[in-house]
């Protein structure tokens, strides 16, 4: 398939050919849905925890005898009944990641990037380049371009200006080739990819 290349000035600069077995697979809606909590289980710090009753520091002492007092019997002030005591089966740290395979990973970024061929929202720029690293001025481009929620990917080097000025403007992501991930795709509206990006992701993925 072929798709018209614009330039950040959004004027068409020529066109480019899109292999159909990256750009053109149908929707998986489950193979997405497995890589992106795939993705954010790998991301989780997994340092939340809770003192068990060996954590707590306190008396070992048994709180009152075990007969006679009319009461329920009682073995640590420690015990999670008690004010400050311990909380049971409470979350520990831990690894929140899980394996998956590789096909389906390759296979997840493939069916992201034909989703949003699909919706019309895959953009080819010529360049990712800008002259004066100004937020101010790749922002009015943006807008001129129609871009709100962007992600763009570059090839396996990012131009430092481009990626300077556009690094405090909201819902814009910038990354290099390597960075391309199923998340970050679908998390914006618009995928916005150089044309040294789509050789790159043809290269990897094919």
């Amino acid at each position: 398939m072929k798709l018209a290349v614009r330039s950040l000035d959004n004027k068409e600069v020529g066109d480019i050919e899109l292999a159909d077995d990256v750009f053109g697979l149908p929707m998986r809606k489950d193979i997405l849905a497995r890589v992106v909590q795939w993705q954010l289980a790998k991301r989780r710090a997994g340092t939340h925890k809770t003192k068990g009753i060996s954590d707590i520091q306190g008396t070992t002492k048994k709180p009152w005898k075990q007969k006679g007092t009319g009461r329920a019997r009682q073995g640590s002030l420690r015990s999670p009944q008690f004010r400050g005591g311990a909380v049971i089966f409470g979350p520990v740290v831990r690894s929140h990641e899980f394996s998956i395979q590789k096909k389906v990973r390759r296979l997840a970024l493939k069916t992201a990037l034909s989703a949003k061929q699909a919706e019309g929202k895959l953009v080819v720029l010529d360049k990712a380049q800008t002259k004066d690293a100004k937020t101010k001025t790749l922002a009015q481009r943006f807008e001129d371009l129609g871009w709100h929620s962007v992600l763009i990917i570059d090839g396996p080097q990012l131009d430092e200006g481009f990626a300077k000025a556009a690094r405090n403007l909201p819902d814009v992501d910038v990354l290099p080739l390597a960075g391309a991930n199923v998340y970050d795709i679908m998390r914006r509206d618009t995928l916005v990819l150089t044309r040294d990006a789509v050789q790159g992701l043809e290269a990897r993925l094919k």
